[in-house]
Order: structure tokens, then C-alpha cells, then sequence
């Protein structure tokens, strides 16, 4: 109802007195502070001014409204400095989604790493696939998404984010410790050609993925099972259900009863960190950026071993 510009003219001459000091302090000429205050009283239906000799004097709505005035000034004040620390300092909320291998690996030290140096950020995580993610950081849900980039199926990352490579990663091949092939190193995945295969949700872009990858190898993509977890897939190999392209990121451990090949050609994905364009250098997602990279100095593809 009432304009802060207006509010700030009536605030202005109850502080110092007059329409002249009033216009000094806001760096405005009187007329401006006059035309403002003739507004103001417009709008609140009340004079709010009287004349005191040659100057002038709040009425009793005068005196009440600048009173309310100087509170929501204050209010607007403390708002802009709030949010001026969001800017620069890490406090407030930071909201990240990020695909299954990295909450499971990555995120862990992230998390870790924000609670100790930046305890008043309020930080929330979101397990999802880049294709649930992504929407959600373009619409400003999510502040930060961890996703994946296959070689071979490159995600479509949109122009209105920043992308941050953190690491590469590499899947392999799990087989069932009887299949002809395990005794080798490494295998043409095209040599896989009497086994089902093992992949993840059915609709999910690791689904796609697979499809694809067999498919270039002239393979019949028999996909047997569809399961949302790679430690699930793993326990599947070694249950002679099928074989399975596992990236290393996934593995702690290996059940008893798989083999693992590297393969060729060499399946090779990027993880990324995605943000909205222009928000990369502010406080929160600064820091959380910051965490991903120290994080994922410990998963450099040259790092892991491949059994």
C-alpha cells in the first residue's frame, strides 16, 4: 500500500526535523521529498504534516505512520543484508541432488566437509538420476545437481548452468565366475553374446545407456533384470543371472562369484556438478562446490583399481 521510497521521506523528516534536512540526508531535492510526502499522504487518506511556523510538524497519524516506518525500514534493512550473506557468506540452505553412486561415495566427505567448516548451512539431499535433477535445479528447487555424462551418451547439459567436471570414471565388466570369459583381463564386449544382461531402471538414462552400448556392439540388448542399485546388480552376477557394466565409483567389494574385466572399447563417463548460470560464485553453492571438488580428488579413475 504504502511505497518504501515514501516511507523513507516521512522517516527522513521525523529524524531530522524539517522537509529541508529531511532532503539533505536522502541526497534528493525538497521538492522531491514534498511530492513524496503528498503521496504518501494520498495513499494513507491522513494528513500527515502540518505547518509549525516556517516549517512543519507530523500530525498524530504523522507520528503513528513513521513509527511503523522506521520498523519496516529496519525490516527491509535486515532483509538486504540477509540476503547480502548469502551472497558472501555460507549460511542459509543448500539443497543438492545427485545420482545413486555418488551419494553413496562422493557426497559422504562432501557432507562431511560442509558441517565442519560452514555449520550454519542447512544442507538437504536428493537422490535422483540426471534426468529428475536437472529440471529441478533449472526451476530453483535444487541448488546443486552431481550427474553423469557418458562418452558414448553425452547428457545435454543446458546453456543457463555451469557444469564443473570433477572426475572421470570407468565402467567395467562383471561376469559370474563360471562364464568362459573370467579367467581373462579383458574382453570385447561384443564377445558377450550368451548371457542376459543386468541394468539399471527400466526408463532410467543408465537403461538408455546400456541399450546403447550393446547395440553398437551388434549385441541383442537381452536385458533380464532392471535393478536400481549396483551392489544388487553385482549380487545378481554372481547368482549366474547375467552380466553387467558396473562403473568403479560403485564398488567397495566384490561378492563371491564375480570377475571383473575391463573392457574394449573403454567405457568412460565425466561426473559433473551443475548449478544455475551466475550462482556459482555465491556463498552456499560456492562451498558446496568447493567440498565436491576436495571430495573427489579421492576418485580419480588412475586411483582405483579395477577388481
Amino acid at each position: 500500500m504504502f511505497g518504501l521510497d515514501r516511507l523513507r521521506a516521512l522517516h527522513a523528516v521525523a529524524t531530522q526535523g524539517s522537509v529541508a534536512a529531511a532532503a539533505t540526508s536522502l541526497h534528493v531535492t525538497p521538492s522531491g521529498v514534498s511530492q513524496q510526502l503528498a503521496k504518501l499522504e494520498r495513499e494513507a487518506g491522513q494528513r500527515l504534516l502540518e505547518p509549525r511556523g516556517r516549517g512543519v510538524r507530523l500530525t498524530k497519524a504523522g507520528q503513528v505512520l513513521a513509527g511503523h516506518a522506521e520498523r519496516i525500514l529496519a525490516q527491509v534493512a535486515e532483509a538486504k543484508a540477509d540476503l547480502e550473506l548469502l551472497r558472501e557468506d555460507v549460511i542459509g540452505p543448500l539443497r543438492i541432488g545427485a545420482i545413486p553412486t555418488t551419494v553413496h561415495a562422493l557426497l559422504p566427505p562432501a557432507l562431511a566437509t560442509l558441517a565442519d567448516r560452514h555449520p550454519r548451512l542447512e544442507v538437504t539431499l536428493h537422490e535422483g538420476e540426471a534426468e529428475q535433477t536437472m529440471p529441478r535445479v533449472l526451476a530453483g528447487d535444487l541448488d546443486v545437481a552431481v550427474l553423469e555424462s557418458w562418452a558414448d551418451r553425452p547428457t545435454v547439459i543446458p546453456p543457463s548452468t555451469t557444469r564443473i567436471a570433477l572426475f572421470s570414471d570407468v565402467a567395467d565388466l562383471a561376469l559370474p565366475a563360471g562364464h568362459r570369459l573370467a579367467h581373462r583381463k579383458t574382453a570385447d564386449l561384443s564377445e558377450v553374446d550368451d548371457l542376459p544382461w543386468i541394468g539399471w531402471s527400466l526408463g532410467s538414462g543408465c537403461y538408455e545407456w546400456l541399450l546403447q552400448v550393446l547395440r553398437k556392439q551388434r549385441l541383442e540388448p537381452r536385458i533380464s533384470c532392471t535393478v536400481g542399485s549396483y551392489p544388487t546388480q553385482l549380487a545378481l552376477v554372481a547368482g549366474n543371472a547375467g552380466a553387467a557394466l558396473v562403473p568403479r565409483l560403485a564398488r567397495e567389494r566384490l561378492p563371491d562369484g564375480v570377475r571383473i574385466l575391463t573392457t574394449r572399447p573403454a567405457l568412460t563417463r565425466t561426473i559433473y556438478a551443475i548449478c544455475r548460470a551466475g550462482e556459482e560464485d555465491h556463498g552456499a553453492v560456492r562451498a558446496c562446490l568447493d567440498a565436491l571438488k576436495a571430495a573427489s580428488a579421492s576418485y580419480e579413475t588412475a586411483a582405483r583399481p579395477v577388481g
